[in-house]
């Protein structure tokens, strides 16, 4: 199977939900693809498809609070490379980094312990959804905050008409776009 074919198959079993969680909103449900084994393959062929062409490579893995978990674990084990998770406020112990972002009505906070990557690494930041911008952008900043450099973020979906990628001060990859 060729890329292009991989990318349909991942894009054909992402369902819409009209209407979710409020009116007007078309909700894309990433579950409707981790219950077919074969787009969450092609899906997982694609994401390390782009990780190994990094360069330089990635030294940390980090995958945003909560489906960002799913992916990142994957990836650190298939490339040996650690992963490290970016929580919402008060879920990780330790000394921790805070960036408080913008939400449509109010604010949010995510969080890293400050040790988790050093100085200088370079890192890879991985989720499902670049929409507004707002988390991504807010993870990129404690990367910086820690002297670590983001060389990319890898979203399974973007929502193109909410410009989020203009947001994010790192090169973001999407693999379907909506």
């Amino acid at each position: 199977m060729g890329r292009e074919s991989d990318i349909n198959i991942v894009k054909n079993s992402i369902e819409s939900y009209p209407d979710f969680p409020k009116p007007g909103v078309l909700f894309r449900d990433i579950f409707s693809l981790m219950k077919n084994p074969k787009a969450l393959e092609a899906l997982n062929k694609l994401i390390l498809e782009e990780v190994e062409n990094m360069v330089p490579k990635p030294d940390v893995i980090i995958g945003l609070e909560s489906r960002g978990f799913l992916f990142g674990p994957l990836i650190s084990l298939q490339t040996r490379i650690p992963f490290v998770p970016i929580r919402k406020k008060g879920k990780l112990p330790g000394q921790v980094n805070k960036q408080t972002y913008e939400l449509e009505y109010g604010t949010d906070t995510v969080e890293i312990q400050s040790d988790a990557i050093q100085q200088g690494q370079n890192i890879l930041i991985v989720d499902d959804l670049l929409a507004t911008g707002g988390t991504l952008q807010a993870a990129c900043k404690l990367v910086s905050q820690l002297g670590a450099h983001v060389k990319k973020c890898i979203v399974v979906m973007e929502l193109l008409d909410l410009n989020g990628r203009r947001s994010v001060d790192a090169p973001i990859h999407s693999i379907v776009q909506y």
